[in-house]
């Protein structure tokens, strides 16, 4: 004998449950589509905003800090050796190594400085493709503006690096720096 159904087994008093009628089949969901169309020259999709963000910034910034650590680095290296050599006074040696933190500071402000005020992009910030901008404009910072911004990095960094989680809701994200200097961080074309 055949095994029973299970919907018949499960009749109560001569009434059967209801049935459900056969479904079609679902279609595919649709192919997403993609946010912003590619850029000429480019292989990787425009971001919707122009403006750059967070994850990019931090990467650029990173380069550039390798670059100067770099140079100061190798600088003083050589300048080490060749105090090794001679036969400096302590004193001076002191003195010497005073002037060498002052100039470390000095070729950070000028790196950032020249950079931004004559493309608005330093060499990290050309190999991710972002560049700083007067806010509004389409112009990089003049000198003047470039040094007030560098001057005010230090500050969106001291608390707690609260400062540069402002790119995160302000809607050009701009950091607190960005945002004192009139300064915003584009992504070129």
């Amino acid at each position: 004998m055949a095994d029973p159904d299970p919907l018949e087994a499960s009749v109560v008093g001569g009434v059967s449950p209801p049935r459900d009628p056969p479904r079609a089949p679902e279609p595919p969901p649709p192919a997403a589509k993609p946010l912003a169309p590619a850029a000429a020259g480019r292989d990787h999709a425009v971001s919707v905003s122009p403006y750059a963000g967070l994850a990019s910034r931090t990467l650029a910034f990173g380069i550039d800090a390798g670059i100067i650590n770099g140079v100061t680095f190798l600088t003083g290296v050589i300048v080490g050796a060749g105090l090794s050599v001679l036969n400096v006074p302590e004193g001076i040696q002191s003195a010497l190594f005073a002037l060498g933190g002052l100039l470390a500071i000095v070729w950070t402000m000028g790196y950032f400085v020249f950079f931004w005020s004559a493309s608005g992009e330093t060499p990290g910030n050309r190999l991710l493709d972002i560049k700083v901008q007067v806010a509004g404009e389409n112009r990089p910072p003049s000198p003047r503006r470039a040094f007030f911004r560098a001057l005010l990095l230090p500050l969106s960094a001291i608390p707690l690096c609260a400062g540069f989680l402002l790119i995160l809701v302000d809607r050009r994200r701009r950091a607190l720096h960005d945002c004192l200097a009139g300064t915003v961080v584009v992504y070129t074309d």
